[in-house]
Formats: structure tokens, C-alpha cells, sequence
């Protein structure tokens, strides 16, 4: 049952690997973003995504 419960878990967090290059100054100042917040530069990458898919694209929120 233990093996089942960590594939539902796997298949509700899947995610997509991206490789993303950044101009130096944006990757310090996400770099600082994350150590001020204490989470992963990932993260506030996703935040960062999420926002501008939220203002520029609302209707397209529900859909994710």
C-alpha cells in the first residue's frame, strides 16, 4: 500500500524540468530574493512565473 500512496503522490506533483539562462544581475537579485525568504531560487522562479501567468493571462488561471 506504501508503493501505491508514493506513486499518487509522484503523479499529483509531477513537474517539467527547464533549463533557464538569466543575466547575471537577475540571477543575484533572485539569488538574494531566496536567502531573504529562505526557499530555493526555484521557488521564487515558480512564484515569479505564476504571477505573470496570473496578471497577463487571468482567464487562463483555472485551466492550470
Amino acid at each position: 500500500m506504501k508503493g501505491s500512496d508514493k506513486t499518487t503522490k509522484a503523479a499529483a506533483t509531477k513537474q517539467v524540468r527547464a533549463t533557464i539562462s538569466f543575466p547575471p544581475d537577475v540571477y543575484e537579485t533572485l539569488e538574494t530574493i531566496a536567502k531573504q525568504q529562505k526557499v530555493s531560487l526555484a521557488w521564487v522562479v515558480r512564484e515569479a512565473a505564476d504571477k505573470y501567468i496570473t496578471d497577463k493571462w487571468p482567464l487562463l488561471k483555472g485551466r492550470r
